[in-house]
């Protein structure tokens, strides 16, 4: 077994930052990467981020702003927003060694291209190993070191399990698959989906409206998913239902708050300022896919019309419950 005995994050935002220190409880040598050697200095004498006030950095996680130092760890965590990813291992890129794991730890499907986070970086760094870590968590719980359990995916399953091994402890708990595509749609499926569900609380539609969104958004996500060839267990697991009603539930998800600023009124534009919306960046993507392999998304195609400005709230929900009767799937 590969034991993987130090582990860089590259992003030092707070899930970068979460996730350094989930490997420094699983006893790994962790170097977390900074956009800047500014970033990583102040970061380092504080030892602490801003973008998670209030808790320390652990102890054996160095802070740094250069990139070749990052790429010489045994495995790459890249905590970088899914639409920055490719620049990202761009950089990297030519300073690592073949065969390195690079876990993609985003969640989302790149614009214009329509690639799944493994697919760009088989493109951009195609010597590494691509894998994808996924499912049910927010930074400031895991940081925390909060019981947390997520999906942790390699078309290698040999790879998945010593990634697991390498990151797994007491409140940190990685499962392993071999369902690359199934944890990939689960993520970014779900952020879009989820900004429907925070629409509905905006708008004051009522629980049961959000309840029914989720339910009939995981169809969506299962519908999806399966025309991919996704696992039905995989979608029914963590990184698919599990993350879905996380984020469909809660103001921590910055995609459900999103939805909620959406719902009361304000413009995409002002929604959308409070920092990363994964799922507004997702959802064209989301939806022309869907549409090239003729699966039925009709919350997603809603959430597009309402991010793009074709649709309103109130036509959005109109457009919903005007669809034709049908029996449940």
């Amino acid at each position: 077994m590969t034991s993987f005995n130090s582990i860089a994050v590259i992003g030092a935002g707070a899930w970068g930052t979460a996730l350094a220190g989930v490997a420094a409880r699983a006893g790994r040598n962790v170097i977390l990467c900074a956009r800047s050697p500014e970033a990583a200095k102040a970061i380092a004498a504080a030892r602490s981020n801003p973008k998670l006030p209030g808790v320390t950095l652990h102890a054996g996680i160095e802070v740094t702003g250069d990139v070749a130092r990052a790429a010489a760890a045994d495995a790459i965590l890249i905590a970088t927003p899914a639409q920055n990813l490719r620049a990202a291992i761009a950089t990297l890129a030519p300073h690592l060694a073949d065969g390195v794991p690079l876990v993609a730890c985003a969640k989302g499907i790149e614009r214009g291209t329509h690639k799944f986070m493994t697919e760009v970086i088989a493109e951009a760094a195609p010597k590494a190993r691509a894998a994808i870590l996924s499912g049910p968590g927010f930074a400031d719980d895991v940081a925390r070191g909060l019981p947390t359990a997520v999906t942790l995916a390699a078309y290698d399953e040999e790879l998945a399990k010593n990634l697991v091994q390498a990151l797994g402890s007491s409140t940190f708990r990685p499962y392993h698959t071999s369902d690359v595509r199934g944890v990939e749609i689960g993520g970014a499926a779900k952020n879009v989906l989820a900004i429907a569900c925070g629409v509905a609380a905006g708008r004051g539609l009522g629980a049961s409206a959000v309840a029914a969104l989720t339910a009939r958004g995981f169809a969506e996500l299962r519908r999806f998913g399966e025309a991919f060839g996704a696992r039905g267990s995989t979608l029914m697991g963590l990184s698919g239902l599990g993350d879905l009603v996380l984020t469909c539930s809660s103001t921590q998800s910055r995609n459900f708050a999103f939805g909620q600023a959406l719902g009361r009124g304000e413009s995409e534009t002002q929604a959308g300022a409070g920092g990363l919306v994964e799922g507004r960046f997702t959802a064209l993507a989301l939806t022309e896919l869907a549409r090239e392999r003729g699966v039925d998304m009709p919350i997603a195609d809603c959430v597009q019309g309402l991010i793009e400005a074709s649709l309103d709230v109130k036509a959005a929900v109109s457009a919903l419950l005007a669809r034709p009767p049908k029996g449940e799937e």
